[in-house]
Formats: structure tokens, C-alpha cells, sequence
């Protein structure tokens, strides 16, 4: 492959990160020895020649790391892997928004329940329903 070729691609996987500011990854980094770490976070800032993650470690905490674009060339960055969390994600929200509708459109429960168990279960869902939304843009960004 030329030069000029690579750096179209390299361009290319800028430009396509540059979207996704803000918004969760998987990445998988080669440590050397055969040893593969999986791990997730937000991307950063896109720089010309490297990315920046807030991956997530242990017990809450968060660590930055950068990446090179060729990482994303060797299938360092799996795009395709993220692509399958969030409809899996997109699944379990969308069945859990109809099980609290369903709940909330029946009147035996409305007459029976709590107004503040009602209103618990209405909170739930509004919560449910914008989680699942943000996971179906990010879905149509992913393509």
C-alpha cells in the first residue's frame, strides 16, 4: 500500500473518531507476549496523530490512555464489538421500557399501588426510556 493510500485511511479513522467525542468505546490494546487487554471508556480529545480514552479500571476509578490510529488499522479499537454491546444494551432497555409501560397501563395497579410506588415506577421509566435513546443514537452513529 502507498503512502498516499495510508494516509487517506489514517484520515479517515481521524475524521470517524472525531464523531465519537464523548462517547463510549471498547478498546483492545496488544500489551506484547500475546497478553490482550479489553476495556471500555469515553473518548477523550482526537488529536492528528493519536486519540485520548478515559478508560475505566477497578473500583470506579478511570485512567487516560492514548492510542495511535494505527491501533484502529490492526483492530486494536473494535468498532464492530461496540456495535454489539449496544444492541444487546438496546434489547434488555427496550424490554424492560415495555414491562414498566405495560405496569403503568394497567388500572388495577394504578388503583391499588402507592401514589409514590406509581410515581417510582414513572420516574423508572422516563430514566429507561432516555437511556434508551441515547443507546439507539449511538447505534445510528456507530451505522
Amino acid at each position: 500500500m502507498d503512502l498516499a493510500k495510508q494516509a487517506k485511511i489514517v484520515d479517515g479513522i481521524h475524521d470517524t473518531l472525531n464523531d465519537f467525542v464523548g462517547q463510549r468505546l471498547k478498546v483492545r490494546a496488544n500489551m506484547g507476549r500475546s497478553k490482550i487487554v479489553e476495556s471500555e471508556g469515553t473518548l477523550m480529545q482526537v488529536h492528528p496523530q493519536l486519540f485520548i480514552m478515559e478508560v475505566d479500571r477497578k473500583r470506579g476509578r478511570t485512567a487516560r490512555q492514548s492510542y495511535q490510529y494505527v491501533d484502529v488499522l490492526t483492530g486494536m479499537v473494535d468498532f464492530d464489538a461496540e456495535r454489539t454491546r449496544l444492541a444487546k444494551e438496546q434489547k434488555k432497555l427496550a424490554g424492560d421500557a415495555a414491562k414498566f409501560s405495560k405496569k403503568l397501563s394497567n388500572p388495577g395497579f394504578l388503583a391499588k399501588a402507592a401514589p409514590e410506588i406509581v410515581e417510582k415506577d414513572r420516574a423508572k421509566l422516563a430514566e429507561i426510556e432516555d437511556q434508551l435513546a441515547r443507546v439507539e443514537a449511538q447505534l445510528a452513529e456507530l451505522g
